[in-house]
């Protein structure tokens, strides 16, 4: 089963999420980070609000963060853009019989409205969140347990991600990993292919 992930995978959102994060960040007088942005990366939100509670110190509660956000990021997801030869790569897996389906630490409305735009969501067999599962994707358990609610073996799973901590965490649950280039993310780029089975540049190359 081929497992893709959804934010800098298969669209190209993680770029809404640092510019909710700069103007986040810049309403409380703080700078955006390289070790805020890697300590948020593809985190589930709720973990992400009390990492960023913690982080700015704030007496607010993270309900309001999480509002917060919810408003700044509006209706992005319904106008974010695929990556690069995405939905080629999904005709051609499904073509050749292979099963998929998301696994993400995306909020569930904005993934299913992302799918939902650009008429991706039939390609899936099933959408697991980790929003649900309570656990980042930094954790090997988190893909234990997704392989467990899709009915196959972690070593039955091959894991498409831009996320050099969840290829990690994929990579030690046992599942194969391919590693995917995201432009927000170039600065860990040289860290992605010791991570990984195999590392694009372009989800073209699998074609």
């Amino acid at each position: 089963m081929y497992l893709f992930d959804l934010d800098g995978t298969l669209i190209d959102s993680n770029g809404i999420w640092s510019e909710v994060d700069r103007t986040f960040l810049s309403r409380r007088g703080f700078p955006y980070t390289k070790e805020y942005r890697d300590g948020m990366a593809h985190m589930i939100f709720p973990l992400a609000a009390e990492f960023t509670k913690e982080y700015c110190h704030s007496e607010e509660s993270c309900e309001d963060i999480m509002a917060e956000w919810m408003a700044l990021a509006k209706d992005s997801y319904a106008h974010v853009a695929l990556k690069p030869f995405a939905r080629e790569l999904l005709m051609k897996l499904r073509a050749d019989g292979e099963r998929l389906a998301v696994f993400t630490s995306a909020v569930p409305e904005h993934c299913d409205t992302a799918l939902a735009v650009h008429g991706l969501t039939p390609f899936f067999e099933r959408v697991v969140y980790a929003h649900d599962l309570g656990v980042n994707k930094s954790s090997p358990g988190a893909f234990r347990r997704a392989a467990e609610i899709l009915g196959v073996a972690p070593e039955e799973c091959v894991l498409l991600d831009d996320s050099v901590r969840s290829c990690r965490a994929a990579k030690e649950a046992g599942l194969s990993v391919i590693g995917v280039y995201d432009a927000v993310f170039a600065d860990v780029e040289a860290d992605m292919p010791a991570a990984c089975d195999r590392f694009v540049r372009s989800l073209g190359e699998l074609l």
